[in-house]
């Protein structure tokens, strides 16, 4: 079992770090009920191991063993019979991934720039005090706030099981209210408060399920008083959520917020490397370098070592310089374009005819606020942006000022077939620019 299980182990560790700490290792494993004893040769050894590789050992365990796998660390040597738990280690544990084996604070990859919301995320998984409630994690689109957020599920439900940690999106959440209970709003509140953890993703899209905050405001005040621990994910920063119930935003900001930096060239290549340990891809530090350099967008960069992995498994066993390039010129140098208020006023003033300089700044001529208001229209409806963030791209206008544009369209289009039809027109040309 012991060779099976290092044969297993060296897709994530090399032969040195394995004949440092692997095989100095006892391992006995029983088959009928899954369960396998680790046993350190001194105290000191143990220490090491939980401070350095006990996270990644656990993970790539899981991935070996199978679910319902229970390990337990001993210190003692070769004396079995003097063997005693390890120091700092509960006498057995569960090494279960419930919510996705690829997600643990080990596999997340991270410099000093996300230094902080790592250590904060760890903490909270300790359970040892819930101190920081809740606690919610804002980032840009492919920053990692669901890894995070699904590694401190995994970690919880190590030491308390996973039936007692709720995980899903608002839109999981709204479905338990209006479908799986029939809209039953009692029976929803006493299935989700019967949980210990309460973890939600995505959470700017309550934007557009108002009723639900109300709820969410029921719930919080459940769990913040029985000292429940609460996680949430979010794109941007909570903060500008003007949309939010103004009790709901408030006990939000009652907990610990970290803010998530996009992966960098230096974690992009990380997880380069990483990738091609895992799958056996060769690559030089030349290659690894240009895709970490050509590729910023990391899950788009996901997708590139995905197709890099499937060359060599089903093409060619190895993957060469004349290979490497041919991948690469069949592959776009960006995914598409991301909709901005840039890409909007651009339409807007094109449209118009009107210099995009204008639209943002303050002349009150008739056809410049027309076309200006309607841009603040776009960037609300295509986007969802906040007031007070509009009037910011909007030369730092008052926030009341974008309100009363994006009111005073909205009037118009329902009175205007004209209107109607140049909003769907311009909402067209800005989608269409998108993806050019």
């Amino acid at each position: 079992m012991k060779d099976a299980l290092r044969s297993h182990l060296e897709r994530a560790f090399s032969d040195l770090e394995l004949r440092r700490w692997f095989d100095p290792l006892s391992l006995d494993y029983r088959d009928e009920d899954k369960r396998l004893q680790v046993v350190f040769p001194h105290a000191f050894f143990s220490t090491w191991f939980a401070q350095n590789v006990q996270g990644r050992f656990e993970e790539q365990l899981a991935g070996f063993l199978g679910n319902g796998c229970v390990v337990s660390y001993l210190t003692g040597g070769d004396n079995r019979r003097a063997a005693i738990p390890a120091p700092g280690e509960a006498a057995q544990k569960s090494v279960d991934f419930p919510f996705g084996r690829e997600f643990s604070f080990e596999s997340f990859l991270s410099n000093q720039k996300n230094y902080f919301p790592l250590a904060s995320a760890r903490e909270v998984a300790k359970q040892q005090s819930i101190i920081f409630n809740p606690f919610i994690v804002c980032g840009e689109n492919g920053s990692g706030k669901t890894h995070l957020l699904r590694s401190i599920a995994n970690e919880i439900a190590k030491r308390r099981g996973a039936q007692g940690v709720f995980l899903g999106t608002v839109e999981d959440v709204a479905n338990i209210f209006a479908s799986r209970f029939a809209g039953d709003v009692f029976k929803a509140r006493e299935y989700l408060t019967a949980f210990d953890v309460l973890c939600i993703d995505d959470f700017q899209l309550i934007q557009h399920n108002h009723p639900l905050q109300q709820e969410l405001v029921v719930l919080f005040n459940a769990f913040y008083d029985n000292r429940k621990q609460m996680v949430f994910a979010c794109s941007d920063k909570l903060t500008s959520y003007d949309f939010l119930h103004p009790a709901l935003k408030s006990r939000l900001e009652w907990g610990l917020i970290v803010g998530l930096k996009a992966p960098d060239l230096d974690i992009r290549v990380q997880y380069i490397r990483g990738q091609c340990r895992q799958k056996k891809i060769s690559l030089d530090k030349e290659q690894v370098l240009m895709l970490a350099q050509r590729f910023q967008d990391f899950r788009f960069l996901q997708g590139i070592m995905l197709k890099l992995f499937a060359f060599k498994e089903l093409v060619n066993a190895t993957i060469g310089p004349k290979d490497f390039e041919l991948i690469l010129s069949h592959t776009e140098d960006a995914p598409r374009a991301t909709l901005s208020p840039d890409i909007i006023i651009e339409t807007v003033a094109e449209h118009f005819r009107i210099d995009e300089k204008e639209i943002k700044g303050a002349k009150r001529h008739h056809d410049i606020v027309r076309a200006r208001q309607i841009a603040m229209f776009l960037c609300r409806e295509l986007l969802g942006s906040s007031f007070p963030s509009l009037a910011r791209v909007f030369g730092g206008k008052d926030h009341s000022t974008v309100l009363y544009a994006v009111n005073k369209v909205k009037k118009m289009q329902k009175v205007s077939k004209e209107m109607k039809q140049l909003l769907i027109t311009l909402k067209q040309q800005c989608l269409t620019r998108e993806q050019t």
